[in-house]
């Protein structure tokens, strides 16, 4: 049986090009599906499953923010965390916009426009995320 080929995405690109070990979980996208759609098709707990949100503070300048499926950013704690007044999740064409990625398939590599990345901790203390469709290990020293 022939390899399944992965979607040419620019995350893709750039993780080869950066030589990081990942895997490929493609799935049937579901409009509104999100990371429990995602869960339930590959049998994984919605906790593993990365959400990447594109979000704007009140400058306008836009953030990455990597969270658990199963959970929701509290904007004010980010905020606050950040040093900014306010944050807000961008409208679906203005965050396809800054990312260069449709909303329900945004991966934090490769974006269009350069911006900086916040991820919740308890992401990072993860053995395995799933972040888009592609699963990457992570080593971490």
């Amino acid at each position: 049986m022939a390899k399944q080929r992965l979607p040419a995405t620019q995350a893709v690109r750039v993780l080869k090009a950066a030589r990081v070990a990942f895997d490929s979980h493609p799935y049937s996208y579901q409009e509104r599906g999100g990371t429990a759609q995602f869960a339930r098709e590959m049998g994984i707990d919605e906790h593993l499953v990365i959400k990447t949100l594109i979000l704007e503070d009140e400058g306008g300048q836009p953030l990455v923010m990597l969270m658990h499926g199963d959970q929701e950013v509290s904007t004010k704690a980010l905020a606050r965390q950040i040093g900014v007044k306010n944050v807000q999740v961008c409208a679906p064409a203005t965050a396809d916009r800054h990312s260069g990625y449709q909303v329900g398939g945004t991966s934090p590599f490769g974006t269009r426009r350069r911006m900086p990345v916040y991820c919740e901790r308890t992401v990072l203390e993860l053995p395995r995320i799933y972040p888009e469709c592609v699963t990457i290990q992570l080593i971490l020293p």
